[in-house]
């Protein structure tokens, strides 16, 4: 993760004439190639550069989100035609030695529980190997992913980067790590590739609004499948699936509601409840800690009218 370790066929820097904000299939590509080549892409974090490593919580209040997302590309893959899939090799991952996990202020309405934390927070991770140091000798493991990855969609015009798309976009998987192939629909001609917005780690739900945002090297490869038909993403991937990658012990907690979303709620309240009574964090380095390492799941939606969410806190992370 810390150094790159095999032969790619193009190198695209994360120089603005290489970077752009907004899916839109005018874009002139910024580099054309071949299935089967291999692409390094060096990815912005995703503020575009506005939180460093002195930053602070005065800083990271005041990060606009215009423009939002940085994007490497867009790569032109020689004959790729609409209705294809674009088959993405994710290789190689190789952060930079430092990452940040934020949560705004509340009046902006971003993250899960805005209503619960009114002032800004930010959590400046150092970035060791495999793992990042967060306060009070917790050691998360890092597993990177790319929070963006995606094509051009085929409707004209600039499309915003937050939501995610049929044809991608900022997804969110953290399973989509190395060693995984992403399958991608295509809507336009050569499909029109970026991505950017990379992760050292995250937990699923992102919940605080930020993973571990870290600037980032994403190594590719490409190929088109014309006889595979599929109308949004899908990827096959070996995880982890625990931070470990083994099954290991979890405290967990639950939220139930007969609102998906208020059980959501519901169960990271209650583990911030947790990290902070027993653990010993302040409630927003417990928030923060959720949204890095804590894992949502949907455990129950067929005994209505009430359905479960679960939040899972992996023990192994404290010293």
């Amino acid at each position: 993760m810390t150094g790159e370790t095999r032969t790619v066929d193009h190198r695209l820097s994360d120089a603005d004439e290489n970077i752009h904000h907004a899916w839109d299939n005018s874009l002139d590509p910024v580099l054309e190639i071949e299935p089967g080549e291999t692409v390094r892409f060096e990815c912005r974090d995703a503020v575009d550069r506005q939180v460093n490593v002195e930053s602070g919580t005065e800083e990271f209040a005041a990060i606009s989100f215009d423009p939002v997302h940085p994007l490497t590309g867009p790569v032109h893959v020689e004959g790729a035609e609409p209705g294809d899939v674009l088959v993405v090799e994710l290789l190689e991952f190789q952060h930079k030695g430092w990452g940040y996990t934020g949560y705004l202020p509340g009046e902006m309405g971003l993250g899960l529980l805005p209503e619960e934390f009114p002032e800004a927070g930010v959590h400046v991770w150092d970035l060791v190997g495999d793992v990042g140091h967060f306060v009070n000798g917790i050691e998360v493991p890092l597993d990177p992913f790319p929070g963006v990855i995606g094509v051009a969609p085929a409707e004209s015009g600039d499309h915003g980067t937050l939501p995610p798309r049929s044809v991608g976009g900022n997804m969110d998987v953290k399973h989509m790590t190395a060693g995984s192939t992403v399958y991608l629909p295509v809507d336009v001609e050569g499909a029109l590739f970026s991505t950017g917005d990379c992760h050292a780690a995250q937990g699923d739900g992102e919940v605080c609004v930020t993973g571990i945002e870290a600037p980032m090297f994403v190594t590719a490869r490409f190929d088109v499948d014309t006889e595979m038909s599929i109308d949004q993403p899908q990827f096959e991937t070996t995880g982890p699936f625990t931070p470990t990658g083994r099954d290991e012990p979890m405290y967990a907690t639950t939220g139930i509601a007969d609102d998906l979303m208020e059980a959501t709620k519901l169960a990271v309240e209650h583990m911030i409840d947790h990290l902070h009574g027993e653990r010993g964090l302040t409630r927003g380095e417990a928030y923060i800690l959720c949204s890095a390492a804590v894992d949502l799941k949907i455990s129950e939606v067929v005994d209505a009218p009430n359905w479960v969410v679960t939040a899972y806190l992996p023990e192994s992370i404290f010293p």
